[in-house]
């Protein structure tokens, strides 16, 4: 992966140049003077479109989930 590093004035000047290259597969660095502050990298892919229900009968919870909070965990919380 090719690394660019370029100040935030260049990144604001240049952002739309700058998301075609890390969209590219480079990262680009950005920095305030000479320290690093920020990284522009590419987003992974997706890996699918989200299906509602996917998980039914997967996950189970029990009745105790719904039973009062016992009452030093109820205190901890005010």
């Amino acid at each position: 992966m090719k690394t660019n590093v370029v100040t935030v004035h260049q990144a604001k000047t240049n952002l739309s140049r700058l998301i075609q290259k890390a969209a590219g597969g480079e990262e680009i660095i950005i920095s305030r003077g000479s320290k690093p502050v920020a990284r522009l990298l590419p987003v992974g892919e997706v890996k699918g479109k989200r299906q509602p229900g996917s998980l039914k009968g997967k996950l189970f919870v029990g009745p105790e989930f719904f039973e009062p909070l016992p009452a030093e965990e109820l205190s901890a919380w005010k």
